[in-house]
C-alpha cells in the first residue's frame, strides 16, 4: 500500500520535471517533437485567455491534444513492467496520468474552473512568467522547489491602490470591457 503515496509523489514530481525540462526545455526548439506545447498550446492559451480549442477536436487529428495523449500513453506503457512488482505504485501512476489529461483538458476548456480549482496552472499560462508553475494537478513540487508564482486576478502592471495590485477586472478601463450586444 506504500505504493499509493509514492505513486502520487512520483507523478506530481513527473509533471513538474517533464513540463519544465521536456515541454519547455526541449519544446522551445521549433524542430523538436515537443514544440507543440510551447509553440501551439501556449500560443493559443495566451491569445484566448486560457482556452485552447484544440481540446474540442477529435483525438485522431494530429494536434497538440493527440501529441499530449501519445506522450501520456508512453508514460502508461513505460510503467507496465513495474506492475508485477509494484502494482499499487503502477496503478497510481496510471490513475494520475489519466487524471492529468482530464484536468488539463478541462482547465483549457473552462478557464473560470481553472482559475478556481487550478490557479497555479492558470498562472502558468496567463501570468507574466510562463516559465514557472510547472505542476498541473497539484502545486506540491512547485511549492517544494520554489517555482510557484502567484498571478491569478492580478494585472502585472496594474495601478496600485494603497500598495496592493488592483484585480484584473478592476484594472480594465471601460473601453476594454466587452459591450453588450446590440438589440
Amino acid at each position: 500500500m506504500i505504493g499509493i503515496p509514492l505513486g502520487l509523489l512520483y507523478s506530481n514530481w513527473g509533471e513538474w520535471f517533464l513540463h519544465k525540462y521536456v515541454l519547455h526545455g526541449l519544446g522551445k526548439n521549433p524542430k523538436s517533437f515537443w514544440a507543440f506545447h510551447w509553440h501551439e498550446h501556449h500560443q493559443k492559451s495566451r491569445r484566448n485567455e486560457m482556452v485552447d480549442t484544440q481540446y474540442t477536436a477529435p483525438i485522431w487529428n494530429w494536434s497538440p491534444q493527440s501529441k499530449e495523449l501519445l506522450g501520456l500513453a508512453a508514460i502508461v506503457v513505460g510503467h507496465l513492467p513495474l506492475f508485477p512488482v509494484a502494482p499499487f505504485f503502477t496503478a497510481t501512476v496510471w490513475f494520475c496520468t489519466a487524471r492529468y489529461y482530464h484536468i488539463h483538458r478541462k482547465a483549457h476548456l473552462d478557464p473560470n474552473w481553472a482559475k478556481e480549482h487550478l490557479p497555479w496552472h492558470y498562472d502558468h499560462h496567463m501570468g507574466k512568467d510562463q516559465n514557472s508553475n510547472w505542476c498541473v494537478t497539484h502545486p506540491l513540487f512547485d511549492l517544494l522547489l520554489g517555482t510557484r508564482k502567484e498571478f491569478v486576478g492580478v494585472q502585472p502592471r496594474a495601478p496600485e491602490v494603497q500598495g496592493e495590485p488592483v484585480p484584473l477586472r478592476e484594472a480594465r478601463s471601460e473601453h476594454d470591457r466587452p459591450s453588450a450586444p446590440a438589440a
